[in-house]
């Protein structure tokens, strides 16, 4: 997100979508496990700030362009009650984040019809590679779409601490070793947070972690194209 301060009105508006991104991530998980039976009825489906936002996290949003949440783990969620409902669980997060964001590219679209034609990768947008002819609202539409479609992508990819891991291990019939080793060493020892934070840092001037979003988020947006 740094990268794009020479644009103050589309830094604004992507610092708002990874905090929009962590809020409808935190409620989407809690409501759905409460309405799957996988959490108790009383539990409140609010955001709570020491639960739900990761400092590395933050680190990676402000150096690499997206962050992720608080890493929500497998024990949390139990196995016995569900396979399919844990790893439901689990993706309610990022794809309720991948939806609201397409109602932002689609209010995008709608208002500014050749906007999105101009940005083949979402790394453009992350990077606030904006014309000096392009208005604030499309750069608000366009950063709010964006960085919340990157932040339900980043978190579905399947190692820890992202929630793609949850779905995965949840939809295993019986996980074996390997997805042992990665939670000890992903998860508790905190492997795939260094490796996260390193493809934000690099290679120097453009984070490798723009690559995989670009990747991952190009076919959303050709699709408004």
């Amino acid at each position: 997100m740094l990268y794009s301060l020479g644009h103050p009105v589309a830094f604004a508006a992507l610092v708002v979508s990874f905090v929009l991104g962590l809020v409808l991530r935190a409620i989407a998980v809690r409501l759905s496990a409460r309405t799957l039976g996988m959490a108790g009825r009383n539990e409140s489906i609010m955001p709570r700030l020491r639960e739900d936002v990761d400092p590395f996290g933050a680190v990676a949003a402000a150096i690499g362009g997206m962050g992720w949440g608080k890493a929500l783990s497998v024990d949390d969620i139990p196995r016995w009650r569900g396979r399919g409902r844990a790893a439901i669980v689990f993706a309610s997060g990022p794809l309720t984040c991948i939806v609201i964001a397409q109602l932002f590219l689609a209010a995008a679209v709608v208002s500014y019809p050749d906007g999105l034609l101009q940005y083949a990768n979402p790394s453009s947008i992350l990077l606030g590679g904006y014309a000096g002819t392009v208005s604030f609202g499309e750069q608000i539409l366009l950063s709010l779409g964006v960085g919340l479609l990157t932040f339900g992508l980043l978190e579905l990819i399947p190692i820890p601490p992202l929630d793609g891991f949850g779905i995965l291990y949840s939809a295993l019939p019986r996980p074996g070793a390997g997805m042992q080793w990665m939670r000890l060493w992903f998860e508790q020892k905190n492997v795939g947070v260094v490796l996260l934070l390193a493809l934000c840092l690099f290679p120097f001037g453009a984070p490798f972690l723009l690559i995989i979003l670009n990747v991952l988020g190009l076919p959303f947006l050709l699709a408004w194209s």
